[in-house]
């Protein structure tokens, strides 16, 4: 049976959906006589955490462990929140504190590619010799965090195993990544370090054709789009919920604001009787105060639920009870080759998915191909209160379905099974 090593820096009890795409992958790995075996940050300052992830782990797995040092538990020191926040992806874009730019300048120019950074040289000489003892043939990297990716660089230098360096989201191009007051040196390191880990890396994993694209204009090494999926739960059924419901599951930036949905439902409240006595606005996760803002500029407070931070289990159970599940990304160049890995299990919950991004969003072919939503642009006002008037019909009759919805191949065992080719054999 071929080994596989998968340094990772998000492994549970980590919450939120970084976390997923590899203890899927774990999971199914054996189905294809390949054992993996997992390295990761024995004492790690996640922001979110979810207990549920951890009975997940497959049973006999592997897993090793090495200490990490993290300056967020430091900058913590400062502002918890703000730390907490900055540390999860949450930037905010308007009214920044000087405390905030600070710790912004901070994370950009003194922690580069990352804060996680001091985790590589340690783990750099206990895995050499790991690699060794267990014959491992095959190292992969997943990040972000992309310091993990350095872990991967370094090993590969010192020993002949293959390096597959998996991108979850994108490196420089990320849409946080400008907001991070760079220098213009700080700004020129980042892109060196992320062009010699894609040169050096064997292969190379993304989850997007966008940012394949993109890599290929950095490197002429391999690389494969294997995007994220869902899996298969044994679940009791779940009855459908009464009032119109449109969930949101997943933190809401300050970016992913669309004003032109949140006028169309106000629209609707006001012309429609029965639009506003059905109505609800289910968000859970993190909500950026901006887009709190914009939902009660619109008059939608009194239809509005913040359920909070749900764990898999429970979100799980809002997708499949909700009659629209909403999908925001932030309206950029940058962002169109995001893919929220829920999309792939709102597409598993069956129930119709309405989509705000950027123009071109890659999600766009995924959601027509698969035939379970419909996807806009920011500025599709009309569009927008008009696919909602017409669900919203569907739903009084008891007809809001997706009975042609094809989406079996983002079945975690067959994205697994298209990851065991791309390893391949390696001497």
């Amino acid at each position: 049976m071929q080994k596989v090593l998968i340094i990772t820096y998000y492994w549970p009890p980590a919450g939120g959906p970084g976390v997923q795409r590899w203890l899927k992958f774990v999971k199914y790995l054996p189905h294809f006589n390949v054992e993996p075996i997992v390295y990761v940050p024995q004492n790690p300052n996640y922001p979110i955490t979810d207990d549920s992830f951890t009975n997940a782990v497959p049973t006999g797995v592997k897993v090793y462990k090495k200490k990490i040092f993290e300056p967020y538990g430091l900058a913590s020191i400062f502002s918890k929140k703000k730390t907490k926040q900055i540390s999860s992806g949450i930037i905010p874009t308007k009214n920044q504190t000087l405390l905030e730019k600070l710790l912004l300048w901070i994370r950009g120019n003194l922690f580069i590619p990352d804060a996680r950074k001091f985790w590589v040289k340690p783990s750099v000489k206990f895995l050499s010799q790991l690699i060794e003892e267990e014959n491992i043939s095959t190292i992969i990297t997943t990040g972000p965090p992309h310091s993990v990716h350095l872990i991967g660089q370094q090993l590969k230098r010192k020993s002949k195993v293959q390096w597959i360096a998996d991108f979850r989201d994108p490196w420089t191009s990320i849409g946080y990544h400008d907001k991070l007051m760079l220098t213009a040196a700080s700004q020129k390191k980042h892109k060196q370090i992320e062009r010699a880990v894609l040169n050096e890396a064997d292969k190379i994993i993304v989850t997007s054709n966008t940012t394949k694209l993109e890599f290929t204009q950095l490197t002429n090494k391999p690389i494969a789009v294997i995007t994220n999926g869902f899996d298969s739960y044994e679940e009791a059924p779940i009855s459908l919920d009464s009032t119109f419901t449109i969930s949101h599951i997943g933190s809401l930036l300050s970016g992913r604001d669309p004003l032109h949905l949140w006028k169309a439902l106000s629209e609707l409240v006001a012309e429609n009787e029965a639009f506003k006595q059905s109505l609800r606005i289910k968000l859970a996760g993190v909500i950026s105060k901006d887009v709190l803002k914009s939902i009660r500029s619109c008059g939608l407070e009194p239809y509005l639920d913040l359920l909070g931070y749900l764990s898999h289990k429970e979100a799980l159970q809002l997708q499949r009870s909700s009659q629209v599940l909403l999908l925001l990304e932030i309206d950029s160049d940058e962002t169109k080759g995001i893919i929220p890995g829920k999309v792939f299990e709102y597409m598993a919950a069956k129930r119709p998915i309405l989509g705000v991004g950027p123009t071109d969003w890659e999600v766009s072919n995924l959601v027509e191909a698969s035939n379970t939503g419909k996807i806009f642009d920011y500025n599709q006002f009309k569009e927008i209160k008009g696919i909602l008037l017409q669900w919203f019909e569907q739903y009084k009759k008891g007809e809001l379905e997706l009975p042609l919805a094809k989406t079996d191949q983002f079945h975690r065992k067959e994205l697994t099974a298209k990851l065991v080719k791309y390893i391949g054999k390696w001497e």
